[in-house]
């Protein structure tokens, strides 16, 4: 079997090993006679592997006392809604960055959620253009902040635009920060942040499980109205099993966080992801009067590349073209079309140059 190029934005590809791990021992885990997936999430085959994916995940981010690590169900949009649920009380507003449209969507979502506890949701910054893209992260000076706020939400990486923060602004110390699609690409002081919340399914295993790492001070804030299946507090004080946990993800998470671990960890994995980057970013600029990256520079995302051809049958005739070279998942976005290459941490540099190589002479 030959493996796909995977450049898919989510679900996106996993790390060889992790798959090969789980293939081994789907059909008799640890000697139980069992898959994984048939054991209660509450006995102790199961919550072994629970353990060691929230001990590797405090042990690789660097997870202080001060936070406690969750897994979530309902992905990261849900958490646009029980965020403020949890975190806002009446007569209370938060500020919202938005800088593409998962942070449109976190506006969206939050807005009704935040006003069944009489509170507020508002905009703090977008970059948002005439033509409703977007090209770049907001500025310092354009930031209009709530010196009432009770947290400042941001999306850290914008997989439709190909948006990234590469630096965090001064935003205070009630940060919540979506990092769903940069997640793990690179250390991070999660010190820094009230909450941290990512979808697993971009750099960390599948979909079906979010990660969240919340400072245990704003745990105390979510009301009694709010239902326990809704509140981190609960969720935190059952150790991420107060209902049926989703399992089989949770053991993949595990998988994969060994494999980083064994790579090195995130300094390992930031090494290869700028190198992944520099691969695609230079074959676009290399080639500037054929391809096109509408995204300012300074705000070029590491893990979303995107890039424009002159005509979309040009773009639909090199999406055609790479698939025929086992290289998948670099069709843009519906919302925005063009092409779109996913560089998560488990698409090889090989896999990268392979792509540089071939828009190097496509169209020539």
């Amino acid at each position: 079997m030959q493996r796909a190029l995977n450049f898919n934005a989510g679900p996106a590809t996993l790390p060889l090993a992790a798959l090969e791990r789980a293939r081994d021992e789907l059909l008799d885990f640890a000697g139980t006679g069992m898959s994984v997936m048939e054991h209660s999430h509450r006995g102790k085959e199961y919550e072994a592997v629970h353990d060691e994916a929230l001990a590797l995940l405090r042990e690789i981010f660097a997870v202080p006392a001060s936070h406690e690590i969750v897994f979530l169900q309902g992905g990261a949009t849900q958490a646009f809604a029980t965020i403020p649920m949890n975190f806002l009380r009446p007569g209370e507003s938060a500020d919202v960055l938005v800088n593409g449209a998962w942070g449109e969507k976190a506006m969206s979502e939050g807005t009704p959620a935040a006003k069944l506890v009489g509170a507020n949701l508002r905009v703090a910054a977008t970059t948002v253009e005439s033509d409703k893209s977007y090209r770049r992260v907001p500025r310092e000076d354009e930031l209009k902040l709530d010196g009432a706020a009770v947290y400042r939400h941001v999306t850290s990486n914008e997989t439709i635009h190909g948006i990234q923060f590469h630096e965090m602004p001064a935003l205070g110390d009630t940060v919540i920060c979506d990092m769903s699609s940069d997640f793990g690409w690179r250390p991070v002081d999660v010190s820094r942040y009230a909450m941290i919340y990512a979808g697993a399914q971009k750099n960390l295993g599948p979909s079906g499980v979010a990660i969240a790492m919340i400072r245990r001070d704003l745990l105390d804030r979510a009301g009694a109205a709010l239902p326990k299946i809704f509140s981190f507090k609960t969720i935190a004080e059952n150790k991420s099993l107060y209902n049926t946990a989703p399992t089989f993800a949770i053991y993949l998470v595990r998988n994969v966080l060994s494999w980083v671990k064994s790579e090195g960890g995130l300094p390992a994995m930031e090494k290869r992801n700028r190198e992944k980057a520099a691969l695609v970013y230079g074959a676009i600029d290399a080639r500037s009067d054929f391809y096109r990256c509408p995204v300012d520079a300074a705000s070029r995302s590491v893990m979303n590349v995107v890039f424009r051809l002159p005509t979309p049958e040009l773009e639909d005739r090199f999406v055609a073209e790479a698939k025929k070279a086992r290289m998948v998942g670099l069709k843009g976005h519906r919302s925005v079309g063009g092409v779109r290459v996913s560089l998560y941490n488990a698409v090889s540099v090989e896999w990268a140059k392979a792509l540089a190589d071939f828009m190097k002479t496509f169209g020539g």
